[in-house]
């Protein structure tokens, strides 16, 4: 085993009401994102590392869209690979049913805990109670947004101890059917910090202009357009080089800032994006 280790702690879970799946991962190893993290939804979610096998992923998805379970698709992964005892992996799927592996020759500490809707696992970390963190902080977070949650997981790791050989990498992924970019796309959030002395940090803030530019504010808290505000909106847009009736001015604006998904007309606007224009 001559290649470098993926030093890593990582969750794969589910959120079924929402129909989501997904896997946060940290890891002391350039960009962690490309290797480990795996999802379909209606499928599962795959996170595979320590001495990485990449092929656990697609394979491991191909295997429960046949049906299998995530104990099952384990077992047929691991039994299949002649390194098994130097991988790690979990698998959560479309039942949000669970599995976890740690092989033998997985370097110290390394170990994994399941539960429902979630496989938390790590190796080469200061002690088990990073792998706790994970567990826990996804069990109390019940309710919330799972990619929020799976934030969450990340930094109570950290916290509680981490990758005993530092930090580097992390990415977050969390896919839902035709939840992603125009309806037309599965990942509803796909993040990758591949080299940073703080990860988690700039994960956090990539998340934080991912929400701005794709999230959604229910309907109930935008703000309607009276005479006063589309005055205001109009004086600020002209300002800017926008002209022109104020649908169109704000269409424009919004789409040279990528803010076009949040329009919807000029009746209402969303508060995000008066912020944005109040801001600009």
């Amino acid at each position: 085993m001559g290649r470098p280790l993926l030093a890593t702690y990582s969750i794969a879970a589910c959120d079924l009401e929402a129909r989501h799946w997904g896997v946060a991962v940290q890891s002391k190893f350039l960009g962690v994102g490309a290797l480990c993290p795996f999802a379909e939804p209606e499928v599962g979610a795959v996170a595979t590392q320590s001495y990485v096998n990449p092929r656990y992923g697609p394979d491991g998805l191909a295997l429960l869209r046949q049906g299998l379970s995530a104990e099952e698709t384990v077992e047929r992964l691991t039994a299949a690979d002649e390194g098994r005892e130097h991988r790690q992996l979990g698998i959560v799927d479309a039942q949000g049913r669970s599995a976890t592996y740690t092989g033998s020759e997985c370097v110290d500490w390394a170990g994994g805990r399941t539960g429902p809707c979630y496989a938390a696992q790590g190796n080469i970390l200061v002690s088990g109670a990073t792998v706790d963190a994970l567990a826990e902080t996804f069990e109390r977070t019940a309710g919330d947004p799972l990619a929020n949650r799976l934030l969450d997981c990340l930094d109570a790791a950290q916290a509680a101890g981490g990758d005993s050989r530092g930090q580097q990498s992390a990415s977050l992924l969390v896919v839902e059917k035709d939840g992603g970019y125009a309806g037309l796309w599965d990942a509803i959030v796909d993040l990758r910090v591949d080299d940073n002395e703080r990860p988690l940090d700039e994960l956090r803030r990539i998340f934080g202009i991912h929400q701005t530019l794709f999230g959604t504010t229910p309907e109930g808290d935008w703000v309607d357009v009276d005479p006063e505000l589309g005055s205001e909106l109009s004086e600020r847009l002209a300002g800017l080089g926008y002209e022109g009736d104020l649908a169109t001015a704000l269409r424009n604006w919004a789409g040279k800032e990528n803010l076009e998904d949040r329009l919807d007309g000029a009746e209402r606007i969303d508060p995000v994006v008066l912020d944005a224009l109040r801001k600009a």
